[in-house]
């Protein structure tokens, strides 16, 4: 069986396949989720990687031999399964993609009723101690049943353009040869859009890479395309799409912060006074736009399961990360790669605007370093290193380490999955000072 110690992470399953990842440990993940959420009727979906199949339906059979019906989504992205799985009322769903991992690796992510996430804190490490145990609670005989779940699906994305706002735009879209090019198939034709399509064959040997447009060699090819010119906007989605990831009319890339800003903007301005959740990472933005619209911002540690959690104790309308992740309270509170396209042009057509001209303000007034990330042997040490340097700022440990001075802030984090130190820093309008305090803190980082 495979290496559950290596697989098991914060918020998923995920590991080399078969080496830490093979169809017996999906089968016993299968028992051990039915035995931890009592599940009767839970739904599966997988993203284009070539071992999903066979973990697929090993995790069926699991869930099968504890009295399980499984519904088989078959090729789908994340969302598709956050949708089935509260839009039909199923008990639970699992989702068999390892994201923008490379292609020898695939994991699984999981919810309860209503698309509640379970990671670390909400019974992933039970479904874990359960999985390596090998006893089980439940027996029975459960039932496979597929179900194409797109024809809904899409009904639903048509919904964030109610009153059929958007207009005839010209938008490149690159799956990544990843399982958006399916839901764009099936979402283009009800839309006014003119869409040209980038790498959108669904294709688990990734023949042009890995799509992780967070990375400047993943989104290279957009950006050469989007040079050719005509196009009103561009957008590339990670492997899963539950990331989505904008370009300008010019091709330049947009920092996921100032779509953060874009989003919470235009949902305000139908929902006033609502609730916005923000994480600590680059932040000044996000509060100057959430007030100047009238809403409320709601500060939340980075990752899912706390904005989900977060968002639905506050009844938030939306929720951001910098790192692509939008959730929609609309959408059972979960994150959408799709939707963001639907509420971009409907903001461009809406407006009369171009997407440059609409960030170009937010990104003149809070230039940002993005993230950057450094190797180093001790995360805890080196953050506290770090953190006593500025003890003159204004400190918040809500995640990682937040320190603030009037002109200029930034943050810093532990990863949760290896010994990598991420820095945001921000400032206000200054560009110049932004670049040399991410200079500063790189050295002390990487000292």
């Amino acid at each position: 069986m495979g290496d559950l110690l290596a697989c098991f992470k914060a918020y998923d399953v995920r590991g080399v396949v078969p080496d830490e990842l093979d169809p017996d440990l999906a089968y016993a993940i299968g028992r051990a989720y039915a035995d931890e959420t009592g599940a009767k009727t839970v739904c599966v979906g997988r993203d284009i990687r070539l071992s999903g199949p066979a973990l697929s339906e090993s995790l069926a059979r699991g869930l099968n031999d504890a009295g399980v019906d499984v519904v088989d989504l078959g090729l789908v992205g994340t969302e598709m399964v956050y949708f089935a799985t509260a839009r039909y009322g199923y008990d639970g769903g699992v989702m068999i993609t390892a994201s923008h991992n490379p292609p020898q690796y695939n994991g699984m992510k999981m919810v309860r009723h209503e698309s509640r996430p379970i990671s670390g804190d909400s019974g992933l490490r039970s479904i874990e101690k359960r999985a390596h145990g090998g006893v089980w609670e439940r027996a029975g005989t459960g039932t496979v049943t597929a179900q194409d779940c797109y024809e809904d699906f899409v009904a639903h994305l048509l919904t964030f353009d109610a009153q059929r706002t958007i207009t005839p735009l010209k938008v490149l879209a690159s799956p990544g040869n990843g399982a958006a090019g399916l839901a764009l198939r099936a979402l283009a034709p009800h839309l006014p859009l003119h869409v040209t399509s980038l790498m959108d064959e669904p294709d688990g040997t990734f023949p042009n890479g890995v799509p992780n447009p967070i990375l400047p060699e993943s989104r290279k090819p957009v950006e050469d395309a989007m040079a050719a010119g005509g196009y009103d906007f561009g957008v590339a989605w990670d492997g899963d799409y539950d990331r989505a990831f904008f370009f300008d009319e010019a091709g330049t890339f947009i920092e996921g912060y100032y779509i953060v800003g874009l989003l919470a903007q235009a949902i305000l301005a139908e929902h006033p006074g609502a609730s916005v959740i923000y994480d600590p990472r680059l932040t000044w933005n996000t509060l100057d736009v959430v007030a100047k619209a009238g809403g409320r911002a709601v500060l939340c540690k980075s990752g899912h399961a706390f904005i989900k959690e977060r968002m639905r104790a506050e009844n938030a309308v939306y929720g951001g990360e910098m790192s692509a992740h939008h959730y929609f309270r609309d959408h059972w509170y979960c994150d959408s790669g799709m939707i963001p396209l639907m509420l971009v042009a409907k903001l461009v057509s809406q407006t009369g605007r171009s997407l440059g001209d609409l960030v170009g303000e937010m990104v003149a007034n809070y230039p940002c370093s993005g993230e950057v990330n450094s190797h180093v042997a001790d995360v805890p040490g080196t953050i506290a290193r770090v953190e006593a340097d500025y003890a003159d700022g204004r400190v918040d440990k809500t995640d990682g380490v937040s320190v603030e001075f009037p002109e200029w802030r930034f943050n810093l984090r532990g990863s949760n999955t290896e010994p990598v130190i991420r820095l945001n820093v921000e400032s206000r309008g200054d560009r110049g000072l932004m670049e040399a305090k991410t200079a500063e803190l790189l050295a002390k980082v990487r000292a």
